[in-house]
Parts: C-alpha cells; structure tokens; sequence
C-alpha cells in the first residue's frame, strides 16, 4: 500500500544515513521500525494496581455516611 507520511527532515535525512550505512532502503529500515514499535506494544502489559484490601465487611455501620472529618477522628483518634 502507498501513502504519504509528513515526517521531519532531520528525521528522514538521519534515516536515510542509516540505511545506507547498513547498506539496506529507507523503505526497509521504515518497516523495520513500524514492526518494532507494533510488536512492543502489543506485548506491553498494562499497568494493574494489585489488590492489597484486606477482610472485613466494609465500613462500620457507626461511620456509613459520616463526613471526612468523622472519618479522619476515628482513624487517627487524638494523633491528629
């Protein structure tokens, strides 16, 4: 397939120095970098933040609705 990429001069003059050191086409050393970056992030993992709650059964019922305030005196008490 042909299309038209706007790339950066530099970029493309940086390129083209490379590919012909490695005695090799722009068109070849373009896939090659496409398959490159396509293959790491299909094999990227996404980041999951583990599970790290512990056994209970929620808040407790004396603090379901309670403000921030009334959350942060229970938790810390006279620590505050």
């Amino acid at each position: 397939m042909k299309t038209t990429v706007d790339l950066p001069d530099a970029l493309v003059r940086e390129a083209q120095d490379v590919a012909r050191a490695e005695g090799t086409t722009l068109r070849a050393l373009l896939e090659d970098g496409l398959r490159a970056v396509l293959a790491r992030r299909r094999s990227a993992t996404r980041f999951e933040l583990p599970d790290a709650s512990v056994g209970g059964k929620g808040v407790r019922p004396e603090l379901r609705g309670a403000g921030w305030d009334d959350l942060l005196a229970a938790s810390y008490g006279d620590r505050t």
